[in-house]
């Protein structure tokens, strides 16, 4: 075992070897940033696009997503061009990182904490002047600090939310933002659609409820919904109750509001994107929802949101909501959400309505 992880060590230290440029960042003019994985680390990464350009308004920002997370970026005004990246294909991708290399990027950010073979792939593939990246753990033995591949590193930092350890990657550019606001711009299609939806809801506060997660064990089951629902009702009877899925979970959504039959809850419209979604979310007054993107997307808008989290303290400082009225219930299981209070998520939104009401 130890030999085989001295040879991966040697073929990792081969592998991210590469010449010193002598290059400053701060003279950069186009700026490539990895951020191929889900929606909620794209929405946390939209702070980097704004404090970027706002500092150097000359420069052109390229995104390399993923199929499910470019949509949150598609109408950002700070992003230049976005490229669709197939993580685990990289024959599929091949084409695109060639089209990337003749780009000649001055810099490259990647977010990644861990010593990633698909993204040195495609460091040396591209080969950008500089790579910046956030502190790293090593592999094989070998020690993040020790593969050349990377010339900058960002602090490690045990007390920050990924937003903040994210954005500090910009100190490099001589950039110190004190905001980690997050952005998601929308189109007049997807802001009228919501209108017009919520245009036919008479009750004062309309309460959209995430029944979905990336995850199927941080899903919410009818029987939960249900009994969350009429729980509020019987506190709250200016209350709409409306649920909120992806159209992958639609058949879902039509055979629990069939079963729970409350004439205060309702199917949100159809939904083909993630902009669709935040445009409902941004009309809504609470959203209800397991930690998942739709935290971050109520955050975007600084709706308040009751968020049901794994009884997991370190992965809620990373994640925890942003919004600046916002509540998270914690279950008692460390993976997953299982077995957690809906007592206190009823009070919650109502703590959440009280307050409303008094501005």
């Amino acid at each position: 075992m130890e030999i085989k992880q001295k040879i991966k060590s040697f073929i990792l230290k081969v592998l991210t070897r590469k010449k010193d440029i002598n290059f400053d960042i701060k003279s950069s003019k186009k700026v490539l940033i990895f951020r191929y994985d889900r929606i909620g680390d794209m929405i946390l990464t939209t702070p980097i696009f704004r404090e970027l350009k706002k500092t150097y308004p000359d420069i052109e920002i390229t995104v390399l997503a993923s199929k499910t997370n470019e949509e949150v970026i598609r109408y950002n005004p700070y992003v230049s061009e976005i490229y669709t990246n197939y993580k685990n294909n990289i024959l599929i991708d091949l084409f695109t990182l060639i089209k990337l290399r003749r780009k000649n990027f001055d810099v490259c950010i990647e977010l990644d904490h861990s010593v990633v073979t698909h993204a040195i792939i495609r460091h040396k593939i591209i080969k950008p002047k500089k790579i910046i990246s956030v502190f790293k753990y090593g592999r094989y033995g070998v020690q993040g600090s020790e593969i050349e591949l990377y010339d900058f590193y960002s602090n490690k930092n045990n007390e920050n939310h990924f937003s903040r350890i994210w954005l500090d990657t910009l100190i490099f550019f001589g950039i110190d933002s004190k905001s980690t606001k997050y952005d998601i711009f929308l189109s007049g299609v997807e802001q009228q659609k919501a209108k017009l939806f919520i245009s036919g809801i008479n009750e004062k506060f309309k309460i959209g409820i995430n029944v979905e997660a990336f995850s199927s064990e941080k899903r919410l089951d009818t029987a939960k919904i249900n009994k969350i629902c009429k729980d509020l009702y019987e506190f709250k009877k200016n209350i709409k109750i409306i649920l909120i899925s992806s159209p992958k979970f639609r058949k879902n959504l039509y055979e629990i509001i069939n079963e729970i039959d409350l004439k205060y809850v309702c199917l949100s419209y159809k939904t083909e994107s993630i902009i669709d979604v935040a445009a409902l979310i941004k009309e809504l007054d609470i959203v209800i929802t397991p930690d998942t993107s739709i935290v971050h997307v109520a955050s975007a808008f600084n709706i308040p949101v009751v968020s049901i989290h794994e009884n997991n303290k370190e992965s809620y400082r990373l994640w925890a909501p942003k919004s600046s009225l916002n509540r998270t219930v914690f279950a008692k299981s460390r993976v997953g959400l299982y077995n957690y209070n809906i007592n206190e998520i009823v009070s919650s939104v109502i703590d959440i309505i009280d307050a409303l009401e008094v501005k």
